[in-house]
């Protein structure tokens, strides 16, 4: 599982070093494609290709899925982070999450997001009030 918030800086070679804590699990490959609200996901292989499983059985009649497996599928890249733990963030991915050189690494339980600092500040910003409203129809009866 993926937690906590970190702040690597992305290097002139559009490189990121993924957080010590993330590395082990991220060793083996990871897939970055474009995530909701303009942030990045990044998932270990093993992950994107249960997600993948989960989007074929869904029927191509379906509109919606279609729509969405060709943005998911057709924006991802897969790699294996360096010996440094350092991952290429390709330039249309850097491009969509608007990426400068400081940015938000978070665990998101299953996956880890990359955000441009300036974004996640506002994104936090924008949601923190709500966080407490929204839990109730998230988690059906609180915690």
């Amino acid at each position: 599982m993926f937690l906590g918030t970190h702040t690597p800086r992305l290097d002139e070679k559009g490189r990121l070093i993924l957080p010590a804590k993330f590395r082990d699990e991220l060793a083996g490959g990871v897939v970055i494609t474009k995530g909701q609200e303009r942030c990045l996901y990044v998932f270990p292989t093993p992950e994107f290709q249960r997600i993948a499983g989960q989007l074929r059985e869904t029927p191509m009649t379906h509109k919606a899925a279609r729509a969405y497996s060709r943005v998911f599928f057709a924006s991802a890249h897969d790699e294996v982070p360096d010996k440094q733990g350092r991952v290429t963030i390709p330039g249309h991915l850097r491009e969509y999450a608007g990426l400068s050189r400081e940015l938000v690494v978070i665990g998101a339980s299953t996956r880890v997001e990359i955000w441009d600092k300036q974004a996640w500040d506002t994104y936090l910003s924008e949601s923190e009030d709500d966080f407490a409203g929204i839990e109730e129809g998230v988690l059906p009866g609180g915690l």
